[in-house]
């Protein structure tokens, strides 16, 4: 199972999380889109601090976990592992890979071309 936990945690209403928040907060916010243990959320934010883009304190009995990164930060570290991974390390195999996807909408294709013709 692939869970993706970003450097915040979406709230069910809808907000971002960037106070403490304990591994229970985050099982049940999960729990609304697919089934998770409390283990498995557990060690994925060991896996996240590990990486960098967590941190813990214990406070009571509980571990309460916060970003370390902000979202934007978080996904460049993504799309660099990405990039690394599956294209050689290359950022424009990566782009061109995207462009080159018959699944994206023509108008986005033009919004694409244009941020890449403007850089």
């Amino acid at each position: 199972m692939t869970v993706t936990v970003p450097s915040y945690v979406q709230q069910p209403d809808g907000d971002r999380v960037t106070r403490p928040t304990r591994i229970s907060d985050v099982v049940a916010t999960l729990r609304q889109d697919r089934v998770v243990t409390y283990s498995t959320v557990q060690t994925i934010l060991r896996i996240l601090e590990t990486k960098g883009y967590v941190t813990h304190e214990k406070v009571a009995r509980a571990f309460v976990y916060r970003p370390a990164v902000d979202e934007r930060q978080a996904r460049q570290r993504a799309l660099k592992h990405l990039a690394a991974r599956l294209f050689n390390g290359s950022p424009s195999l990566l782009v061109l890979n995207v462009l080159e996807d018959e699944a994206i909408d023509r108008t986005e294709l033009r919004r694409l071309k244009k941020l890449i013709r403007d850089a």
